[in-house]
């Protein structure tokens, strides 16, 4: 014979049911999209899986990396910057991508007010290198070199805006030497020209051609930092060298669209810094050139108004606008 259940019995019925419930509504929370402006493959790209895969075990819920290059890192800006404002959407950006293109393209479609700052992660330095055939050691040997051969030095850029090009202009001013902007679609292919002395000075990252420099093909006359960097212990820094003033470098960090919640956007920020700072993440780093520089929305916001006073002192003196 059938026996109604007690209410007490029901009563915990429905509480175990509820307390199973929890996790599974946790695991149904949806995943975190990491965009990311460069292609499969890059060093950029490897950061940010490294980066996703230990974020989404400490915010527990799916963190998924999504390429979208193009267009100078426009592309996965402005898909940020469109996208809805509830924590499902980031964009692992940088210097380049949200920095440089909006003070240089006053027609984009975001701004830096189409972001809210979630985290400052890391930093790389660029170069000052030249072919080992220019028989060049120093930099006032490079001065040298330009004046008594009476011509611009040669340098390659990924076109005008980038971080190379705005430093080559930065670096001609800061040695009053004249400088020939040589743009090319990629930095491997400007390395070959260089070493085929089609070129004479690069500003590309160590990382880049660090191989080149201990083969003898290239030479690294300086580190753009104010330090030696330990894992490249035979490379001077610019500032020991006497030149403060061609101190540089790019940074990376996440960027979430305008009106994400502070509590979800310091959650995300949380999860990321602590992944940057385990020793794996740094380890990662400096084989790569890289080095930990991580803080929180407000320390984001104060990187790009230093970008606003470095980079765009040199946009503005070179007059140089993009479409």
């Amino acid at each position: 014979m059938f026996k109604p259940m007690s209410f007490g019995r029901m009563a915990c019925g429905l509480a175990l049911l509820a307390t199973l419930a929890a996790p599974l509504a946790a695991r149904a929370e949806p995943p975190l999209t990491m965009v990311i402006p460069y292609g499969a493959g890059s060093p950029n790209d490897n950061f940010a899986r490294v980066l996703a895969e230990g974020m989404s075990k400490r915010l527990e819920r799916p963190v998924i990396v999504e390429n979208k290059p193009g267009a100078n890192g426009i592309l996965a800006a402005t898909y940020v910057a469109r996208a809805p404002a509830d924590g499902s959407t980031v964009l692992i950006g940088g210097t380049g991508p949200i920095s440089l293109n909006v003070m240089l393209r006053p027609n984009l479609s975001f701004g830096f007010d189409s972001f809210e700052s979630v985290a400052l992660l890391f930093e790389g330095p660029l170069t000052i290198t030249v072919p080992a055939s220019l028989g060049v050691d120093s930099i006032p040997e490079l001065v040298a070199y330009s004046r008594d051969n009476r011509r611009a030095l040669r340098y390659a850029t990924l076109g005008p805006g980038s971080v190379m090009d705005l430093y080559g202009l930065m670096l001609a001013k800061a040695l009053d030497v004249e400088v020939l902007r040589i743009p090319y679609k990629n930095t491997p292919t400007s390395l070959v020209d260089l070493m085929g002395g089609r070129g004479d000075v690069s500003t590309a990252t160590p990382s880049a051609l660090l191989e080149q420099h201990r083969a003898g093909s290239l030479k690294i006359l300086a580190l753009t930092t104010a330090e030696r960097d330990p894992a490249m212990p035979d490379i001077p820094s610019v500032t020991e060298l006497g030149y403060p003033q061609l101190r540089s470098s790019y940074w990376t960090a996440l960027h979430a669209p305008k009106g994400t919640p502070t509590d979800i956007v310091q959650a995300i920020s949380n999860a990321a810094i602590d992944v940057v700072r385990t020793d794996a993440f740094g380890e990662l780093l400096r084989k790569n050139g890289q080095v930990e520089k991580t803080g929180g929305p407000a320390a984001l916001d104060a990187q790009i108004e230093a970008d606003k006073a470095h980079w765009g002192q040199i946009i503005k003196d070179n007059h140089i606008v993009l479409d």
